[in-house]
């Protein structure tokens, strides 16, 4: 009838976009209690806890964490708001659809933004990054924003070489790391990979919903804030400091999330960070094996091109003219109960996305492929039938773990 709620669905729908993930019990069971007055000792525990686990995960001593209620985007616009004086440029090396929203950001907020060249399915080239820096004789370029793996795309950026050019270039621009889909899934040494700045965000790897964003910024990056006038005040990081769990949120703490991180966290490190890295590369394997054989038929294809560079939070799944992915998506979820994603900005229409980071194990990738398999034999994509037996065939294999 009218106005009555749909029928209960018996078990779980699987959901493998890459962010919302999926939630561990545990993580549910922290948010589920209630909120504490802001004077319990509890809050400044929890949010005390959140803070170690961060710089723990990120193997810094030099960062400083500055929490928001805010998403990822948020977490951007925290980064430009503090980092950009007048008069200063961003250079954002091209992605695909995370880094022109990025930029874009920055030129709706009044600032300069410089572009490298995106090559579709391949990974950023530092050379690029070196040569931008090399041309900007008058030092105008404030930081490079660098998204380390774009989840629309699927392609994962190599930090390192990217530093590493930077640094060749005798240039002084910051390194701001946009970490939101590779936190928690890659290991990631902030302080010996000389990341000025990192921004996160609550509902990928760390297993949360969405709506806590955060960076994490150094000593190089708190100077250049303190010398930038732009006015700022909810985003302004420096306000975020004081003996009261409300200081830290410039008002009322998101109490349930962060008592959600607090226990994401513990799980992380009860599993141990390079067991779960491990983790996260066995599953990435396991998807990559099913795509490789889907794709011998011609309809489908990994988006990234450059095998070393697919990532392992993610997978992009091309599909050629006349295949319909959302339509894909659409019979996985409404006949097979699984949820993935679809392509974003220049992606749109063109790919889907499988999820595979965070709370994840082996049995539920299956279903997952196997929901996949099921959407495109009713809808008659051709595709090579053995993606789930590849998949369950890189699970048996010894290198695989």
């Amino acid at each position: 009838m009218p106005g009555m709620s749909s029928p209960r669905i018996p078990g779980r729908r699987f959901l493998h976009s890459p962010g919302p993930t999926h939630l561990p019990d545990a993580v549910l069971a922290a948010m589920a209690r209630q909120p504490m007055d802001l004077a319990d000792p509890r809050v400044a525990a929890t949010i005390e806890a959140c803070d170690a686990g961060l710089k723990r995960l990120l193997h810094t001593t030099d960062g400083e964490v500055f929490f928001y209620a805010a998403n990822g985007h948020g977490a951007w616009e925290v980064v430009i708001q503090n980092l950009l004086a007048p008069g200063t440029v961003a250079l954002v090396p091209g992605t695909g659809h995370f880094s022109d929203g990025w930029a874009q950001q920055c030129e709706a907020l009044g600032r300069a933004v410089q572009r490298t060249a995106w090559t579709e399915g391949r990974s950023i080239d530092p050379a690029s990054v070196a040569a931008a820096l090399h041309a900007d004789r008058e030092r105008r370029i404030a930081a490079v924003f660098l998204v380390h793996t774009d989840t629309a795309s699927g392609v994962t950026n190599d930090v390192a070489a990217v530093r590493a050019a930077m640094d060749a270039s005798g240039h002084p621009a910051l390194l701001v790391l946009d970490a939101v889909a590779t936190l928690g899934a890659v290991p990631i040494a902030m302080d010996a990979g000389r990341i000025d700045v990192l921004v996160g965000a609550s509902q990928k790897g760390l297993m949360l919903p969405p709506g806590v964003g955060f960076v994490v910024v150094n000593a190089a990056a708190q100077a250049l804030a303190q010398a930038n006038p732009t006015p700022r005040f909810y985003w302004d990081w420096s306000r975020r400091s004081g003996s009261m769990p409300y200081h830290r949120f410039c008002g009322t703490p998101p109490l349930n999330l962060m008592a959600g991180m607090e226990a994401g966290l513990q799980l992380l490190f009860e599993e141990g960070p390079e067991a779960v890295f491990a983790r996260h590369r066995r599953l990435a394997a396991v998807v990559h094996a099913a795509v490789a054989a889907w794709s011998r038929e011609g309809a489908l294809d990994f988006f990234c091109t450059e095998p070393a560079a697919r990532s392992v939070s993610v997978t992009a799944v091309r599909t050629a003219p006349g295949v319909d992915p959302d339509a894909i998506r659409r019979v996985a979820r409404e006949s097979f109960d699984v949820s993935i994603a679809g392509g974003l900005g220049p992606l749109a229409g063109r790919a889907f996305r499988i999820g595979h980071l965070g709370d994840v194990n082996a049995p539920m990738l299956l279903g997952a492929l196997a929901g996949v398999e099921a959407a495109m034999t009713v809808l008659g994509v051709p595709y090579g039938r053995d993606g789930v037996a590849a998949a369950v065939a890189q699970l048996a294999r010894p290198s695989a773990s």
